[in-house]
């Protein structure tokens, strides 16, 4: 069985196609940089409006098939970027009508966590999701992903790229944040804000800023945010593991290709006699693929939708969606 899956949340349009064992037959995508300021929702779905149909095509020809070949269509349904989720939806409407399959609409932030499953072997772990519009921590209770702590401001990703931009560095600004930390040592006050389960970031951007204002170097900033952000991360994390009882913990989202995060986890969980499982970095992004395996997954375990029923949800949350293939 072939499942094309079709991502386009926010800056990144994607196209993948995987089969019933997960293996990854295609996963291309395209990432919307702006020249300058962030991302405009209607500019990014133009781009993704622009691309969507020549990634569709090009991931034919990686995979080598042809698109009557395919048995499914999954798409990014929410959560997201409205005008975004509406043009990658109206694509997967057009090509499930015009290849006569069925079409399936599937949650972002579960995406992430299932692709990690089936490219790892993690098999019941808590998800450290991470990435610009969503932080969050999660592990499967009573057939739903809930969500155990979570961000009340900024997604980490949007912490690390605000700030970039404000320093006047390129998007996506959390790699180049991440080069430049490793060239100091010395950290800075930054606040500390893990409240319960939860997490903040918007003071500690205020607090950076206003340090490089009064002259702290770019690379003292970026290895404190680091420092500091990261720990915040890995204690909601380690807390979760403990009040579940599980062993493994998966990273997800664009920043869990930050090696510094991923030490910090690893050392975490190796201190706990847990293991830490990453995805390549090209599934921690936001791809195609993720979509495309979810799609797969929730169609054998018998979920359906009509064409009525993929309405996108710009704030479909994790713990809404029923989890039967579990």
């Amino acid at each position: 069985m072939l499942a094309l899956g079709i991502e386009g949340t926010a800056h990144t349009v994607g196209v993948g196609i995987v089969d019933e064992r997960c293996r990854i037959l295609a996963n291309v995508y395209d990432m919307l940089r702006p020249e300058k300021g962030g991302i405009h929702p209607r500019e990014a779905a133009n781009h993704h409006a622009e691309l969507v149909v020549p990634l569709i095509a090009k991931s034919a020809g990686v995979a080598g098939i042809e698109l009557h070949d395919l048995d499914l269509i999954a798409f990014s349904q929410g959560p997201g970027l409205g005008p975004c989720l509406r043009t990658v939806a109206t694509a997967a409407r057009a090509l499930a009508l015009s290849l006569d399959v069925p079409i399936l609409g599937v949650n972002h932030c579960v995406a992430h966590l299932e692709i990690g499953r089936g490219v790892t072997d993690a098999k019941d772990p808590v998800l450290l999701y991470v990435s610009g519009g969503n932080t969050q921590v999660i592990a499967f209770a009573r057939g739903r992903y809930r969500v155990f702590g979570e961000t009340l401001d900024i997604g980490i990703g949007n912490l690390l790229d605000k700030f970039a931009r404000e320093c006047g560095l390129a998007f996506p600004g959390g790699p180049i944040l991440e080069n430049l930390a490793l060239q100091r040592s010395r950290l800075l006050p930054l606040p500390y804000s893990v409240k319960g389960m939860d997490v903040a970031f918007s003071g500690m951007l205020t607090a950076a800023l206003a340090l490089r204002t009064h002259g702290a170097s770019l690379e003292d900033l970026a290895f404190s945010i680091q420092e500091v952000a990261f720990a915040m991360l890995t204690e909601v994390t380690e807390r979760a593991m403990a009040h579940v009882d599980k062993e493994e913990v998966l990273l997800g989202g664009g920043v869990a290709r930050n090696r510094r995060l991923q030490e910090m986890v690893g050392r975490m969980a190796s201190d706990r006699g847990a293991t830490m499982f990453v995805p390549p970095g090209d599934l921690c992004i936001d791809n195609g693929a993720m979509i495309a395996w979810t799609g797969l997954e929730m169609h054998r375990a018998g979920v359906r939708m009509t064409i009525r029923g993929t309405t996108v949800d710009q704030r479909y949350r994790t713990d809404e969606v029923s989890v039967t293939w579990r």
